[in-house]
């Protein structure tokens, strides 16, 4: 009877002492056994170990993790999926990379602890907030019909992630991080730009270890945008509604960072901590809406997933669509979650727009576009799908699909062969971005132009071999002039990185990028109404959707 009890105590002792330390005290007070004193001991100072650790999370700096260049940047921490955005901290494990396998996770021994180096995990925050600090990074002018953001200087910070574990700088940045070549990274540490847990990096040879902080300085380049202003449709104390233009992203992402709407709604109408409550594509214009506290946020999620929202669309497509009501209910299949690229494919998720033509000019077609669920691109999916792709969209209206591009589901070639394809096109122009890639960051395969499919024009094809020489000597060019760069060089870049525009380790300073014309961000596109039950925002017809509008042909 003495050792079931005594087994039973011992049980009971050690859940409460690992699920509520605080309490064990209290609970067992009242026992003069030999153990009590050492119970209590113990139960102080695993309260004294994880009180350091709730204060961190609840500090209220808007320092953010952020990834290092080559893989898409997280725009601060937020609580809706809907923005898609994560906080990263030394317990994440992304999933594997399109870059390099993952080997899987990695068990920490039992009992082990590690010192934590580097700026401890936060709480995710309520909303997508950032400070005036961050606002401060550098400004915007516009010029020819663009808003342009300035270069600046940006740390780029990642915890090693558990692939990198046992392997060199060298390795990681020559695998995964293949936006510059290895002589840029070694020139970045002669000018003290790269940090491992906050000591400059020596040599690329240094193995990393799990809990290892890198930090990287890099002189950053964003694409222009539209200077279509953001206007504001509403404001109360729930929320925000805006008409976004087109060409410009709901948050940070890629290479975008200043020229997005959530830094813009800050810098220029100061509106911060706000909920995304829906997404829309960065090159669809139109109804954006924001809640201002988490209960709004959640209020309005719970209308979407009982589908109380309804959405209206209008776009411009490609031909005479039919006059009567069209319904399309063609499942949607995710081709490529990196490249952003999508089909409709009978293993795909269910999926129901419902289509209205609204007018014909004798060329194209305004359609009305009601999506009864949420795909990622579904309206321009199902749009192809039905032979009226819209007039300028630049994935789903491109010969890359085939010479039918796409209707009815006809793509005479593989899912790795229209990618490479896309991305082809889209290198050859200049317009990665529209894919939401940049140069140096496609997975392996994706940007080998020199046999691209017979659909792709033959213009494409000598556009497309030149494409690739041009790459390469940007990328040849460079560690020429790293190995010419001074050391103090690199030091005055270093302390007085406000001031400076160029930088002499930069690649992107060298380049010169033909802007692209204002009417090349607008897609047409356009969410025209959003509809709750005790709502309804509405924002105007953009011209092309006007009966007036004169195409260029």
């Amino acid at each position: 009877m003495w050792l079931g009890r005594r087994g039973w105590f011992g049980l009971v002792v050690q859940w409460r002492f690992d699920l509520r330390p605080l309490s064990l005290a209290w609970t067992w007070g009242s026992y003069r056994g030999p153990m009590a004193g050492t119970l209590s001991t113990r139960a102080e100072a695993a309260d004294g170990l994880r009180a350091p650790t709730q204060q961190n999370g609840d500090a209220g700096s808007d320092a953010r993790v952020e990834s290092l260049p080559g893989r898409p940047e997280p725009g601060g921490p937020v609580v809706e999926p809907a923005a898609g955005i994560v906080e990263q901290t030394p317990g994440d494990r992304e999933e594997p990379s399109a870059l390099a396998p993952d080997p899987g996770k990695r068990k920490k021994p039992r009992g082990a602890t590690l010192a934590r180096v580097g700026p401890p995990p936060k709480k995710r925050r309520t909303g997508v907030s950032f400070s005036d600090e961050h606002f401060a990074e550098t400004s915007y002018y516009f010029e020819g019909g663009l808003r342009k953001v300035r270069p600046y200087y940006f740390d780029f910070r990642t915890y090693c992630k558990g692939r990198w574990v046992g392997h060199s700088l060298m390795h990681v940045f020559s695998t995964e991080f293949r936006a510059q070549p290895l002589a840029y990274y070694e020139a970045a540490i002669r000018a003290g730009r790269l940090h491992l847990n906050e000591e400059p990096v020596q040599d690329l040879s240094i193995v990393l270890k799990d809990n290892d902080f890198l930090r990287n300085t890099v002189h950053r380049h964003e694409p222009p945008v539209t200077a279509e202003p953001v206007r504001l449709l509403a404001e109360n104390e729930d929320v925000v509604v805006v008409d976004k233009p087109s060409s410009i992203p709901v948050h940070p992402c890629g290479r975008f960072r200043h020229n997005t709407v959530i830094f813009i709604l800050g810098k220029e109408h100061q509106l911060k901590e706000l909920h995304p409550l829906h997404r829309l594509d960065r090159l669809t214009s139109g109804v954006l809406m924001f809640a201002k506290t988490a209960v709004v946020s959640e209020r309005i999620h719970e209308q979407v997933r009982d589908r109380q929202l309804e959405k209206e669309y209008v776009c411009r497509v490609e031909g005479e669509f039919p006059a009567e009501e069209v319904t399309c209910k063609e499942p949607i299949l995710v081709v490529s979650y990196k490249v952003g690229v999508c089909r409709v494919d009978p293993q795909g998720k269910p999926c129901e727009t419902v289509f209205q033509r609204l007018s014909y000019n004798g060329r194209s077609s305004v359609v009305r576009c009601r999506p009864l669920t949420g795909r990622t691109h579904q309206i321009r999916v199902h749009l192809q799908f039905l032979g009226h792709p819209i007039l300028n969209d630049p994935i789903y209206n491109s010969v890359a699909w085939g010479p039918s591009r796409g209707r009815g589901g006809h793509i005479p070639k593989t899912d790795e062969e229209l990618l490479r394809d896309l991305v082809a096109e889209h290198e050859a122009k200049q317009s990665l971005d529209v894919l939401g890639l940049c140069d140096g960051d496609m997975p392996p395969g994706l940007t080998d132009s020199t046999a691209p499919s017979s659909e792709l024009a033959k213009d494409g094809l000598e556009e497309l071999a030149i494409a690739p020489q041009k790459m390469d000597g940007i990328v040849e060019a460079v560690p020429q002039d790293m190995d010419t760069v001074d050391l103090a060089q690199g030091k005055a870049a270093e302390t007085d990185v406000m001031n400076q525009e160029t930088d002499p380790l930069c690649a992107e300073c060298r380049l010169v990028r033909q802007d692209p014309l204002p009417q090349d961000l607008v897609m047409f596109l356009h969410a025209l109404r959003y509809k709750g039950p005790d709502f309804e925002y509405v924002s105007p017809l953009p011209p092309w959707a006007q009966d007036d509008w004169q195409e260029n042909r």
